[in-house]
């Protein structure tokens, strides 16, 4: 008996131990307090410890890097302590669990100079000499991102020992492939926004074909849900074409005029931006950047900079959007021109919906 509550007093006392080391990444980012508003820093260290605690979302402390760019502006010294805190150990419990989880969001981190940066993990994990190389490798040279989630990278270079989770909170292992649908653990990649050939198919098969049909729409509704469209509950799998197409146009008529460049199909979506004060309990006169369209912004929280919702936009074109590829060269054209541009007021906005082909959209809403 004696011997089995000393076990697990070193076992509880070893974990304190490793969680004590994951948060030193919080003393970091208190040191800041030179950059952004007076308090801030330290009220975004204090939010460290948690984002690091088993049981929070994996997704989370990729949210909060974010915020630090935000709030403290994209100066070295800020970037670095937001890199930190995207390759921070994130602590689970060992009683619990035996390996770590990892975010599936592909729209996270949405600061540039965060991304291709993968995580530590716990050594006592299998794989884990490999993803430790790994993420201190990322930190100065950081892996290929292009529209995929943190998960889709670890995966990809070695490291699958893993839980996948989602900004929802739901979780599976990382599935090869799918980088566009891994909030909702949707394996249908095949048939994604592909309603015309659902539609057809279902009118002219032969009985015998019924099954591989209703797979296909089944593929389509869950391509559906991923937009949020779930007011489409219709059984007849015929329609779920129909009923998709139908919302991608409640999307494009929000009351905002389509683009007007030559060959840019933005999809789902409408990529404008507003700049709108006190939104998340700020001062009325504190100014933000959003993405106007719901489905662009969706678990997009509002910035002080611009660039991180140019860059939520572009990739939502590829994440949710099924935007065509004029439409995603167009943005990236447009993602630069602002960052280069350097201004955060709303002739930032103006600016960006001008380049997009939505000159005149009201950016105060």
């Amino acid at each position: 008996m004696y011997s089995k509550l000393a076990l697990a007093a070193l076992l509880l006392a070893t974990a304190e131990a490793r969680f004590g080391q994951e948060q030193s990444v919080a003393n970091i980012i208190s040191s800041l307090s030179n950059f952004g508003n007076p308090g801030v820093a330290p009220t975004l260290a204090g939010s460290t410890p948690g984002v690091l605690l088993a049981g929070a979302n994996a997704c989370d402390k990729l949210t909060l890097a974010d915020r630090i760019v935000s709030e403290l502006g994209n100066d070295k010294a800020v970037i670095d302590a937001a890199k930190k805190l995207v390759a921070a150990e994130k602590n689970f419990n060992p009683f619990a669990v035996s390996i770590p989880s990892i975010c599936s969001d592909p729209a996270l981190p949405a600061t540039q100079e965060l991304r291709g940066i993968v995580p530590l993990v716990d050594p006592a994990v299998t794989g884990a000499d490999v993803e430790n190389a790994n993420s201190a490798t990322s930190l100065t040279t950081p892996f290929a991102n292009d529209g995929l989630s943190v998960a889709d990278i670890v995966k990809a270079n070695g490291f699958s020992n893993f839980t996948a989770q989602s900004s929802s909170g739901s979780t599976t292992a990382p599935a090869a492939g799918n980088n566009n649908n891994n909030n909702n653990n949707n394996g249908n990649n095949g048939n994604n926004g592909n309603t015309g050939a659902v539609t057809s198919t279902v009118t002219s098969a032969a009985p015998a074909a019924t099954s591989e049909a209703a797979d296909a729409g089944n593929g389509n509704d869950n391509n559906g849900d991923n937009n949020d469209n779930n007011g489409n509950n219709n059984d007849d799998n015929s329609n779920n074409g129909n009923d998709n197409a139908n919302t991608g146009n409640d999307n494009n008529s929000n009351g905002v005029q389509k683009s007007t460049l030559a060959g840019a199909d933005f999809g789902l979506c409408v990529p404008t931006m507003s700049f709108v004060g006190g939104r998340g309990n700020r001062k009325a006169t504190e100014f933000t950047f959003l993405p106007k369209d719901p489905l662009v912004a969706k678990g997009q929280q509002e910035a002080l900079n611009p660039n991180i919702i140019t860059n939520r936009i572009c990739d939502q074109l590829t994440n949710v959007c099924q935007a065509n590829q004029a439409a995603k060269t167009a943005c990236l054209d447009a993602k630069a021109q602002i960052q280069a541009l350097g201004t955060k007021d709303a002739s930032t906005a103006q600016k960006w919906n001008e380049l997009l082909g939505f000159a005149g959209t009201d950016v105060s809403q």
